[in-house]
C-alpha cells in the first residue's frame, strides 16, 4: 500500500438539517466509484490507508451524521443516516457505485442499497451491524438515559492528536489496529474544542452513545435486505460476546436473505478487520471490483 494519491478534498453537502462532510480522492484512471462508510465514532479518513490502494478509483469517504466534521447532535433513529447518504449520492450524482462499509456504516448503505439501487453495482460489507431478527422484537430498551451506554463516559478532550495517540497507544482494541489507521483515527478525530482551548472528539460521547442505544431503531432492515438485487459481499469475524467491541454482531444467515449474497467468514479476525489489516481489506475490495 504504497502508492501516492493526491490528498482529499472535503465538500460538503446539505442533508436533513446538517452539512454532511465527504472527503474526495480524484482518480488517476476510469474506474468504477468507491463510496465508503465508517463505523461508530471513527469517521471517513480511517479508510485512507485502503484507499489509496485504488489509485484508477475515485473515492469518497463519508463522515456520518455526528462524526468527524458532520456536525450533528444525538441519533434516534439509523434510517436518519441512510437518508443522509442518499442525499449526498444524489447530489453527487453518483450511480453504479462500489459501496464499502464497515459496522454501522454497512448497515447504513445497505439501506440506501434498499431505498436508491441505482446508486450502487454492488456492496461490500465488513462485519456489519445487522442482527438477527429476534434483536429487533425487544421487550426493553438496550440503553436508558440512567444506563447508558458506557461510551458516554469516553475522554473527551484532549491538548493534541500526539495525546490522543499516547493514550490510546497499547489499549484494547487500539492495540489491534495497523500503526497507519490508528494514526489517522486519532489525527482526522479531534476537532478544536467548543471551549476555545485544546481539541475534542468530532464524535462527542453523547452521540457515540445514542447510536449504540438507538441500534434497534430500524427493524426493517432484514426486510430491506431481501429486496436488494444487486452483488453483496457480507465479510463476518469471529463471534464471540456482544458486549465485547471485537467480536462480530453479524447475523450468521444474512447473506442467505439476501437475492445475491455472498458470505465470506473470517474468524482470524475481529471486528475491526478493515483497521487490523487494511492491505487484506483492500485484497477483499479489489476481488469484488474486478467483478464488476
Amino acid at each position: 500500500m504504497n502508492t501516492v494519491r493526491p490528498r482529499p478534498v472535503t465538500r460538503s453537502y446539505p442533508v436533513n438539517g446538517i452539512d454532511l462532510a465527504v472527503h474526495h480522492w480524484a482518480s488517476a484512471g476510469g474506474g468504477v466509484p468507491l463510496v465508503f462508510a465508517h463505523a461508530t465514532g471513527f469517521h471517513g479518513r480511517v479508510f485512507d490507508a485502503i484507499i489509496e490502494a485504488f489509485p484508477h478509483h475515485p473515492a469518497h469517504a463519508i463522515d456520518l451524521r455526528g462524526h468527524g466534521q458532520s456536525r450533528a447532535g444525538p441519533i434516534s433513529d439509523w434510517r436518519l443516516l441512510a437518508s443522509d447518504v442518499a442525499g449526498f449520492l444524489e447530489q453527487a450524482d453518483l450511480s453504479g457505485a462500489v459501496g464499502i462499509g464497515h459496522s454501522m456504516g454497512a448497515h447504513t448503505l445497505l439501506q440506501v442499497a434498499a431505498d436508491a439501487p441505482h446508486h450502487f453495482s454492488r456492496l461490500v460489507l465488513f462485519d456489519p451491524v445487522i442482527l438477527a431478527p429476534e434483536f429487533y422484537s425487544p421487550d426493553q430498551l438496550l440503553y436508558t438515559a440512567e444506563n447508558p451506554h458506557p461510551a458516554i463516559r469516553r475522554k473527551r478532550d484532549f491538548a493534541s492528536a500526539e495525546a490522543m495517540i499516547e493514550r490510546f497507544a497499547g489499549r484494547d482494541p487500539y492495540d489491534l489496529f495497523a500503526p497507519r489507521v490508528f494514526h489517522d483515527y486519532c489525527r482526522y478525530g479531534l476537532v478544536p474544542a467548543a471551549a476555545g482551548d485544546g481539541l475534542e472528539l468530532a464524535c462527542p460521547p453523547e452521540v457515540e452513545a445514542s447510536v449504540y442505544a438507538s441500534s434497534r431503531s430500524n427493524g426493517a432492515i432484514l426486510d430491506a435486505a431481501r429486496h436488494i438485487n444487486l452483488p453483496v459481499l457480507v465479510i463476518r469475524a469471529a463471534h464471540t460476546d456482544l458486549q465485547d467491541f471485537k467480536s462480530s454482531p453479524t447475523w450468521p444467515n444474512l447473506a442467505q436473505i439476501l437475492p445475491q449474497g455472498t458470505d465470506l467468514y473470517r474468524p482470524d479476525m475481529t471486528h475491526f478487520h478493515p483497521f487490523q489489516d487494511p492491505e487484506d481489506a483492500a485484497k477483499i475490495i479489489a476481488g469484488a471490483i474486478a467483478e464488476c
